[in-house]
């Protein structure tokens, strides 16, 4: 795993709103860690390293708490909704070698047949994988694709190691034209079958 999500954690022993915000004011997010039976640990992260590493979807957190190691998902990130400040992060203890269920998002890639347009149905696709090797993204091919044309979860090619948590039948995309060419198209072909008027 990347240095950059390496994070020294403190343990915090004072809660409530007051002491949240005095957190935050000093650099810190406050964040809860959780998970495989233990006792929920209250953190306090570096601020700025901690906004750059939950950018990515499913970051996973190399955390040093006060010198012990511990590998961490992030869960949930709550942000005020304003000022898109980050309030408080929800930590998942996580096992090397644990495989466990992550969103993943869908990458488009590729160009469908000309004057259509990809519809994407399904942002994210559900993923079991080992926790240490969470893939950033599932890539689906629209390459030369028609009108009509749809792909579900069942057909798309996975990262290696990941299998598919999500019904196979789940809908990711379609390939449709734009209503208004098709109409163009179709009163076109009307109107060449038009006898003359007399």
């Amino acid at each position: 795993m990347a240095d950059q999500n390496k994070l020294a954690a403190d343990v915090r022993t004072e809660f409530g709103k007051g002491f949240a915000r005095r957190l935050r004011a000093a650099g810190k997010i406050p964040a809860v860690l959780y998970g495989h039976g233990t006792e929920p640990v209250h953190l306090a992260l570096p601020g700025h390293e901690t906004a750059l590493i939950v950018r990515q979807a499913n970051a996973l957190l190399e955390l040093d708490i006060e010198g012990k190691g511990a590998l961490a998902l992030v869960k949930d990130v709550q942000k005020d909704p304003v000022r898109q400040i980050i309030e408080h992060i929800d930590l998942l203890v996580v096992k090397k070698g644990e495989k466990i269920t992550v969103d993943v998002p869908v990458t488009v890639v590729g160009e469908s047949f000309s004057g259509t347009i990809v519809n994407l149905e399904a942002a994210t696709l559900s993923l079991e994988v080992e926790a240490t090797h969470i893939p950033e993204h599932v890539e689906v091919s629209v390459e030369g694709l028609e009108d009509g044309v749809s792909i579900h979860a069942g057909a798309v090619e996975l990262p290696k190691g990941a299998t598919l948590a999500a019904d196979a039948e789940t809908l990711v995309l379609t390939i449709l034209t734009p209503r208004g060419e098709a109409a163009d198209e179709e009163t076109e072909a009307a109107e060449g079958d038009a006898p003359a008027a007399e």
